[in-house]
This record gives structure tokens, sequence and C-alpha cells, in this order.
């Protein structure tokens, strides 16, 4: 028996027909026939000497050497694959795919991105809103936009660019409802949990032990994304514990506003990530030089401000 391998054609065909244990589901996944699929396996099993699959009335089932084939398969062509789309990136000067979370997505970046496409024309600029954390070596994404703690990952280029802090946020009719902050003793607030993974915690009694007030338990409206919060006060349904990031663009145009002037900082922050290398194609750094000046306009916000950092009143 030879060392030699297969046709990559008969190993895809095995794959397929693997992963569906069908061969006609394979066929159609590759777009070819039945029949088609049916000779590039019996070819793969003549060069094995040994038959891969059982046939059995309208079923197959893999044999002792299907088994031991089929998981090497499938991770060599998921490889391949990941390392096609690597090659493709380092050549594509024009196309550029970012991930970051819905929230971020909707409240910062979207309404930003008509001054970078007026900026960078060339540039085939595709967004993927959501909270999976990227796996550059398999999905087709370029950068991402993450938040959380720092941490250096191998490969991988991080840079900061916002460093989340949160502050009471309402209409301006609530702010004149309730002007100083002894006041949200009595105003409704909501509550949001994305948050939830920061330890220390960035949340409502832990902005009342920063204000040196009274601890407030009261039930309130609860939301499992940061801009349906955000929302919900901009409908003057209540009081957020906002991030400023998210809420720029509403505190900018006076639809909410920050009467309090105390915000509770926390090691969290949004990062510019990307696979080391690529970072310095033209788009990437294009991208990246962009999103840094955007981000400077938060900083606007700190001025006149006190902060606390949430560490620094856990009980």
């Amino acid at each position: 028996m030879s060392d030699r391998l297969p046709p990559l054609t008969a190993l895809r065909a095995f794959d397929a027909a693997a992963r569906h244990m069908s061969f006609a589901k394979a066929a159609s996944e590759l777009n070819v026939t039945p029949a088609a699929l049916s000779f590039q396996i019996k070819s793969l099993e003549e060069h094995l000497e040994a038959p891969l699959f059982r046939r059995l009335n309208r079923a197959v089932e893999l044999t002792d050497a299907g088994r031991a084939l089929a998981p090497g398969a499938a991770d060599g062509f998921t490889a391949l694959a990941a390392a096609w789309r690597a090659a493709r990136r380092t050549v594509d000067q024009k196309s550029l795919i970012v991930t970051a979370g819905p929230a971020f997505t909707a409240k910062w970046l979207a309404p930003r991105l008509f001054n970078f496409a007026v900026a960078n024309p060339d540039i085939e600029l595709r967004f993927l809103a959501t909270l999976r954390l990227v796996d550059f070596a398999h999905d087709d994404v370029d950068v991402a936009i993450r938040f959380g703690m720092a941490k250096d990952e191998p490969g991988l280029f991080s840079m900061p660019i916002i460093r989340e802090w949160v502050a009471p946020m309402m209409t301006p009719e609530l702010a004149e409802q309730f002007p100083n902050p002894a006041d949200l003793a009595r105003a409704p607030l909501l509550h949001q949990d994305d948050t939830h993974f920061l330890t220390p915690a960035v949340d409502w009694p832990a902005w009342f032990r920063a204000a040196k007030l009274p601890p407030r338990f009261a039930a309130g409206a609860r939301f499992s994304q940061a801009d349906h919060a955000i929302d919900a006060a901009l409908a003057g349904a209540g009081v957020v514990l906002g991030r400023v990031s998210l809420a720029e663009r509403d505190l900018k145009e006076g639809r909410l506003v920050m009467p309090y002037k105390l915000g509770l900082t926390t090691d969290a922050q949004y990062s510019f990530v990307c696979p080391e290398g690529p970072d310095e194609r033209p788009q990437v750094q294009a991208f990246r030089e962009w999103i840094e000046a955007e981000t400077l306009s938060l900083e606007e916000y700190r001025d006149g401000t006190t902060f606390v950092h949430a560490a620094e009143v856990q009980v």
C-alpha cells in the first residue's frame, strides 16, 4: 500500500459524504451527480485498498477505516479553507470586514459610516454585528472591535480605542424632576445585563456607593442589551446608567443629559483587534486611523466629571 496521498477531489467527496452520511446530500453540496460522487469515493477506496462506507438499504455508515479518516479529512479541509481565506486577504486591497457588538455597531459605528465612506471611497466596508467572539483563523473577518478586559493574545494585534465609563443619563424632562443625585431614590431606574461579566461590577449599586447615597434595590425594567436600555431612556421610561460611548450622539444632540457629573470607571475597554502582519494592509490601516480620530470626540464628556473606579466602591 502506497503512502502517496489520494486525489484531493476524492478526499473532498469522502469528507462531504461522511458529514452528511448521505451520498445524495454530499453530491448536492458539491454540485455533482450522485454517480460522480460515488465514483470518487470508489476510487478513494481503491487507493486505500479497503472500503470506507458500508452501503446499506437507503443509507450508508462508516467502516473502521472511514471513521479513522473522517476527522482528519474534516480538519484538513477546514485548515485549507482558512489558509486560502488568509492568502486572499493578503492580496485584497479593497474590501474590509469588521465585526463588533450589536449595541456598539448601532449606536456608535453606524452613524459614522458615511464619514468613513466619503474619506475612503475605494474601500468596500462590511459590518457583522455579533457578540460571538471571532476566530480570525476560521472566520472571514479582518478587524474586530471587542469590549472587555484587555488581554494579549498570541498572533493578534490589539490596540485600546475607548476606555469605557458610565453615568446616570436621562431626558431633559426627567432631569428637571430629579435635579440632584439623592432624587434618584424616587426615580424609575433602568437596568442592563450586558456588563454582568465585568468584575468589579459596574451597576446601580456601585454608582450609589460612589455617590455616597443609600443603596436602592427597587425593581425596574431590565434589558439584555445596552442600546435597548438607552432607547428606553430616550423614550422617558427612566434613568439609565449609560455607557458614554453608546450614548454619545444622544448626549451631543441633547436628547439625553448627564446632570450629576459623577462617572463610574472600569478597566473594561473597547479594543481594535486584527491578526498580526496583515494589520498593515492599507484598508486596515485606514480604518484604524479613522476610528482613532473618531474616538477623540468622547473626551469632551470627561470635562467637569468626577470619576470613581468601580473597584473603590466594592462592598
